[in-house]
């Protein structure tokens, strides 16, 4: 009995009321598997595209912040919660991204090393290849290692990061004065000057986005590929993925130089807007914030990296709002406790909160938002 086209691409949608429920794997592994999805995502795509006419650059230079953030936030959770090796180093490869495009976009003839590369098309790639290569030569001591004997490895990375960057003072500028970052030009225009047409944190922002798309779709097809269904066998038992045939040692060598790539240019990208940037901000601090927004956002998510990334990028003008409702709360570096302490705090707090109360972050609240919706009046 032969099915006709049509019936055959009835049967392979989802049904109503029950999402991710299909009864087709070529519509299960599509990118975007429903006409919801194609319109949700475009209308996204849109309405970000023309917000920088519609926000002041101060709610702009927050998005921007969150949409870089973003990018190395999709790297270490490709890592940590896909392939489930944790991670605490990330921040020494953003290090090394942001100094290889400062090192390529540098003055030649300046205080510090530099080859005067300014074209964005060369710089930004340059530096995730630089950190992707460090993150390859790095996977072959961490992938011996797994868990909390990982964790420490990869901690240590960015304690050595923090010293190498601080006493390579040709590269780095030392510990205490920094250096210039990046100077993105496109096509002749710099980007990180006011033009005739539109402001510096409207074209860096369009710059961020393009690049958090691009490299969003490549992470989620990287994840339903045969490489993303092996770092999920890893995660979820290596022993008998092994056994099954899966290569750990080289899946997590992919898993480490990808997730090193993401971070390299998230760093090229970060300082760009501000200018300058020193060694002392590749700390563990960073590396903290990023697991922060992949366990806030979803842990193996794509889109609940981003979720999580925008709300830490947002929590300092959310934690400036603070001593106006708390008067215990100071504003001053040497009073305490201060704004700048309470951020810190907000990071632990929003961990915990989330792990036991939403395990799925907030892509978890989304999806069962969702599901409520479409199966309504169901929904039980």
């Amino acid at each position: 009995m032969t099915v006709s086209p049509v019936a055959r691409s009835r049967r392979s949608r989802p049904l109503r009321g029950r999402p991710e429920l299909y009864t087709s794997y070529r519509q299960d592994m599509a990118l975007l598997n429903t006409r919801g999805k194609r319109v949700s995502v475009l209308l996204m795509v849109l309405v970000a595209a023309v917000l920088p006419m519609l926000l002041t650059d101060e709610f702009l230079t927050i998005a921007a912040t969150g949409m870089v953030f973003a990018i190395g936030a999709i790297g270490l959770n490709l890592l940590t919660g896909y392939a489930g090796q944790v991670s605490l180093g990330h921040a020494f490869f953003v290090g090394v991204g942001a100094y290889t495009a400062a090192y390529l976009s540098g003055d030649p003839d300046g205080r510090y090393l530099g080859l005067g590369v300014d074209n964005v098309l060369i710089w930004l790639p340059a530096a995730g290849l630089v950190a992707a290569a460090t993150g390859f030569l790095v996977a072959p001591i961490a992938t011996r290692l797994r868990g909390l004997y990982l964790a420490v490895v990869t901690l240590g990375l960015v304690f050595i990061g923090e010293y190498v960057f601080s006493e390579w003072r040709e590269l780095s500028g030392g510990g205490g004065i920094g250096r210039e970052a990046a100077t993105p030009i496109l096509f002749g225009n710099n980007l990180a000057r006011d033009g005739a047409s539109y402001t510096e944190e409207q074209k860096l922002y369009w710059l961020f986005l393009v690049t958090l798309i691009v490299l969003a779709v490549l992470a989620r097809n990287l994840a339903r590929s045969k490489i993303g269904r092996a770092f999920a066998a890893v995660r979820d038992r290596d022993v008998a993925a092994g056994v099954m045939g899966v290569e750990l040692s080289r899946y997590k060598l992919i898993a480490f130089t990808v997730s090193s790539f993401y971070a390299g240019v998230c760093g090229a990208l970060m300082f760009v807007g501000v200018g300058q940037f020193g060694p002392t901000q590749f700390g563990l601090l960073m590396s903290i914030q990023f697991i922060a927004m992949v366990l806030i956002g979803g842990v193996a998510t794509i889109s609940g990296s981003i979720m999580g990334a925008m709300l830490i990028a947002a929590l300092p003008r959310i934690s400036s709002e603070l001593p106006a409702l708390f008067s215990f709360i100071s504003t001053a570096p040497n009073e305490h406790p201060n704004i700048f302490e309470i951020e810190q705090v907000t990071y632990g707090v929003l961990i915990v909160a989330f792990l036991l109360f939403e395990p799925r972050g907030l892509f978890g609240i989304w999806w069962r938002a969702r599901t409520y919706w479409k199966s309504f009046p169901f929904s039980y």
